[in-house]
C-alpha cells in the first residue's frame, strides 16, 4: 500500500479524486434533473416553467462537469506545461463562460418568476446576478488581455 502511495504523487492523486468527485457530482445532478423534469411533466405543471427548471439544471450540470474536466487534465500530471498563466488562459475561459451562462439564465428564471407573479420588489436579486454575470466576464477579458500569451 505505501508503495502505491509513493508510485503516485500527491498532485495527481488529489486531481484524480477531485475529478472523480465532480464527475459524480455532474451525473448526480443530470439524473436529479431528468428525474425531475419527469415528474413535473407528470403532475401536469406549466411545459415552459418545466423545460426552463430542466435547462437550467442541465446547464449546473455541465459546469460542475466543465469543472472536472479542468482538474483531471490540468492537474493530473499530463500536462506538458506547468506554467499557472498558461493553465489559466487554456481553462478559465470555458469555465467561466459555462458559468456565466447558468448565472445568466438563473437571473432571467427570476425575473419572469417575479414579473409573473407581480414581485418587483424582489428584481434587485436577478438584476444583481445578471450585473455580476457582466462583471465576472468583463474580468475575465481584462485577465486574458493582460495575461502574458505564450508562443504555441
Amino acid at each position: 500500500m505505501i508503495h502505491l502511495l509513493t508510485a503516485i504523487p500527491i498532485r495527481a492523486l488529489f486531481a484524480r479524486l477531485f475529478s472523480l468527485l465532480f464527475f459524480g457530482l455532474a451525473f448526480c445532478l443530470i439524473s436529479a434533473t431528468a428525474i425531475d423534469l419527469f415528474e413535473q411533466l407528470g403532475a401536469g405543471l406549466e411545459l415552459i416553467q418545466v423545460l426552463i427548471k430542466a435547462v437550467n439544471g442541465s446547464i449546473i450540470a455541465l459546469a460542475v462537469y466543465e469543472l472536472a474536466m479542468v482538474i483531471r487534465s490540468e492537474y493530473s500530471g499530463h500536462s506538458e506545461s506547468h506554467d499557472v498563466i498558461t493553465m489559466l488562459r487554456r481553462t478559465l475561459p470555458r469555465f467561466i463562460g459555462t458559468a456565466c451562462v447558468a448565472m445568466s439564465l438563473e437571473g432571467l428564471i427570476m425575473i419572469i418568476k417575479y414579473s409573473q407573479l407581480e414581485l418587483a420588489g424582489n428584481l434587485y436579486y436577478p438584476v444583481a446576478i445578471i450585473v455580476s454575470t457582466a462583471l465576472l466576464l468583463a474580468a475575465l477579458g481584462v485577465f486574458l488581455r493582460l495575461a502574458p500569451r505564450t508562443e504555441d
